[in-house]
Formats: C-alpha cells, sequence, structure tokens
C-alpha cells in the first residue's frame, strides 16, 4: 500500500489541486476546433518543417559516417574495430531515418488540427483530471495514493497490449507477404506441370500413331502371311484343313485382341485427355481471376501513392513560399540596418567636420573666436580693413 509522510502528502496535495485547477481552466479555455484559426497553417508547417529539419541532420550525419568508414577501411586492419562501430552508428541512422520518414507520412496523412484530435486531447485531460482528483481525495481521506498506482498500472498494461498488438500485425503482414511468395511458387509450379503434362499429350499422340501404324503394318503383315500360307498350302498340295483353320482361327484372335487392345488404349488416351483439358482450363480461371485481383491492388496503391505524392507537392510549394517571404523579409530588415549604418557613419562624419572646423576657427581667432580689441581714431579704419581681410581668408 503507498503511504506518504504527513509533510509530503500536504505539499504533494497543494501541487495536485493547482494542477486540477489548471486542468480545469484549460478544459474551458481549449477551442473545438483549430482548422479556421488564421494560424493553423503555421502550425502545421512547424511541425513538419521540425521533422524536415531532424530529416536533414540524420542524413548529414549518415553522409560524414560513410565518408569516415572510407577512411577508415584505408587504414588496414588496424581500425577493424573502429570500423565495426561505425557500421553500427550507420545502422542505427538508417533505423532513425526510417523513423522520421515513418513520422512525415503520418503527419502528411493526418491533421493534427481536426476536431478529432482536439476530442481526443479534451478526453485525456478530463482522464487526468479525473485521476488526479480521485489522487487528491484519497490522500487527504487515508494518506495514500493507491489509485494513481492503479491508474498509471493500467496504462502500463493498456501499452503493452498495443504494442503486443503491433507486433502481431507486423507477423501477420510478414504471414501475408510469406503466403504470397509461396501462391507466386505454387503458380511457377502449376505452370510447370502444365507444361510436362502438354509435352506428355504430345508424347502420347505420337505413341498412338506408332500404334496404329504398326496395327495396321502388323494386320497387313499378318493377311500376307495368311495369303502365303493359304499359297503355300495350295503349292503343297492343301495341307491338313484343320491345321489350318486353326491357324486362321489363331491370327483371327491375335487380330482382334490387337484391336481391342488398340480402342482400349484410346478410349484411356481420350479420357485422360479430357481430365487434362478440364485442369488446364481450370488453372487458367484461377490465374485470370488471382491477376485482375493483383492488378486492382496494384490500381489502388498508385492511387494512393498519387495522393500523397499531390499532398507533398502542395506542401512542398507552401514550404516554399513562406521560405520567400522570410528570405524577402531578412532582404528589407538588412537594407534598413545598412542604411541606419550609414546615416549613422555620415552623420559622425558630419560631427567631425564641424569639430574638426570649430578648431581652425579657435586657433586662427576666426569669425566668434577673433579678438576684440578696443582701438581709437584712425585704427578703426585698419580693424574694418582687417576684417575684411579676415572674411576673405575665411
Amino acid at each position: 500500500m503507498a503511504t506518504l509522510p504527513q509533510l509530503d502528502a500536504i505539499h504533494l496535495a497543494t501541487v495536485l489541486d493547482d494542477t486540477i485547477d489548471q486542468l480545469a481552466v484549460l478544459g474551458k479555455i481549449m477551442p473545438q476546433t483549430l482548422e479556421n484559426r488564421p494560424d493553423a497553417n503555421d502550425i502545421v508547417g512547424d511541425e513538419i518543417g521540425d521533422i524536415l529539419e531532424s530529416q536533414r541532420n540524420l542524413e548529414t550525419r549518415y553522409e560524414q559516417l560513410i565518408l569516415k568508414r572510407a577512411e577508415l577501411r584505408e587504414g588496414g586492419r588496424k581500425e577493424q574495430l573502429k570500423v565495426q562501430e561505425n557500421n553500427q552508428e550507420i545502422g542505427d541512422v538508417i533505423g532513425g531515418l526510417r523513423l522520421k520518414t515513418n513520422h512525415f507520412s503520418k503527419a502528411l496523412k493526418q491533421n493534427p488540427l481536426t476536431p478529432d484530435n482536439l476530442a481526443k486531447v479534451q478526453k485525456d485531460r478530463q482522464y487526468v483530471q479525473d485521476i488526479l482528483s480521485a489522487t487528491l481525495q484519497e490522500m487527504r481521506e487515508q494518506q495514500q495514493f493507491t489509485s494513481l498506482v492503479k491508474a498509471v498500472t493500467l496504462e502500463q498494461d493498456n501499452k503493452t497490449q498495443l504494442q503486443n498488438t503491433i507486433l502481431k500485425e507486423e507477423e501477420g503482414r510478414k504471414r501475408i507477404k510469406m503466403l504470397q511468395r509461396q501462391i507466386m511458387n505454387i503458380k511457377t509450379e502449376r505452370e510447370e506441370e502444365i507444361q510436362q503434362r502438354d509435352e506428355m499429350i504430345a508424347h502420347l499422340k505420337d505413341q498412338l500413331q506408332e500404334m496404329k501404324a504398326k496395327t495396321n503394318m502388323e494386320g497387313k503383315y499378318v493377311q500376307k502371311d495368311a495369303e502365303v500360307t493359304v499359297q503355300q498350302t495350295q503349292k503343297h498340295c492343301f495341307l491338313t484343313d484343320k491345321q489350318l483353320k486353326e491357324e486362321i482361327d489363331r491370327y483371327k484372335k491375335m487380330i482382334d485382341e490387337e484391336v481391342r487392345v488398340n480402342q482400349e488404349i484410346e478410349q484411356y488416351l481420350k479420357t485422360h485427355q479430357l481430365e487434362l483439358d478440364q485442369r488446364v482450363e481450370f488453372w487458367m480461371e484461377k490465374y485470370d481471376k488471382d491477376v485482375e485481383a493483383k492488378t486492382h491492388e496494384l490500381d489502388v496503391l498508385k492511387a494512393s501513392k498519387a495522393n500523397d505524392l499531390a499532398r507533398l507537392q502542395e506542401l512542398t510549394k507552401l514550404y516554399g513560399n513562406y521560405e520567400h517571404v522570410v528570405v524577402e523579409d531578412r532582404i528589407e530588415k538588412e537594407k534598413e540596418r545598412r542604411k541606419r549604418e550609414q546615416e549613422e557613419e555620415e552623420l559622425k562624419s558630419i560631427i567631425s567636420v564641424q569639430s574638426w572646423w570649430r578648431g581652425v576657427m579657435v586657433r586662427k581667432q576666426l569669425g566668434p573666436y577673433s579678438k576684440k580689441k578696443k582701438k581709437k581714431g584712425g585704427k578703426k579704419g585698419k580693424k574694418g580693413s582687417g576684417k575684411k581681410k579676415g572674411k576673405k581668408k575665411k
């Protein structure tokens, strides 16, 4: 049973109370959707920009590791351990790139500003608020936080079940790929079997033709042999009728047996050929159906790929527009900064020139800095002439 000391319980209860109040306020001020807000695109753009920036960093890291591996391989066997470590780092970077690519694909497919996502956030906030309220009440009544531990354990169990489900799904996908490979192997085997049976049918047809020719030849031979025998019998004074009749009957039986065997062979071959034709037709229909199903699946995947590519191009164009605006703003700020610096330099130069001129006037006693002396009579004219000369010098 989870318990706390008295001071820790009071401090934790205060913190939990503040957290519950903040969650309640957050639930009241959260909007239902952010899709129509003017900064919605900026939020999505920032998220995608962060993903792209991290992916670029991983690509730079991957290029550096590849260059380092080439340098280590040139070092010979002494750098073998470092080469293995470098290969391991390359594998980790490749895994990170795959993960970032999956995150980028999910970011393109899912809009984080939809009402469903905000509703899920609101639901999670309410769940956390309820758990903290129950924990606060339990701490005030029993100085315990068992409900919080149970909630955390339950969430961990749910996360474990979700991970198991994901693993099962991955295993199912691997199983589907393996079955597809098996289907392709079976299809290849069936095609080879059909080809072998076609060759067997052709061979049996050749044998049938040979049997027919052989039967005809044997019939002709028997017939000629019988005629020769009859002629010999007639020429040799008509041998015994019984022997000749038995010999004729024997030959007739042989002919009948050959004809019967020939008919049975023809009937067997025709039946076997019909079964083979039916099997060929069945496999051809199955082949057409499988090809049609796979073609439809391929079209669906191509359409999904085209939609994703169009979405990526649209986001790339939007990113380019934002980047163009930022560059123009930076150029304008740089121009203003240079203009201010130029104006400050000109002001400093003007002040320096004025200071120098005042110094010259003070040293040479010109203008308001000239010496004023009171002189009598005719010296006034000289003083006036001196002023004129000073003015000319000035």
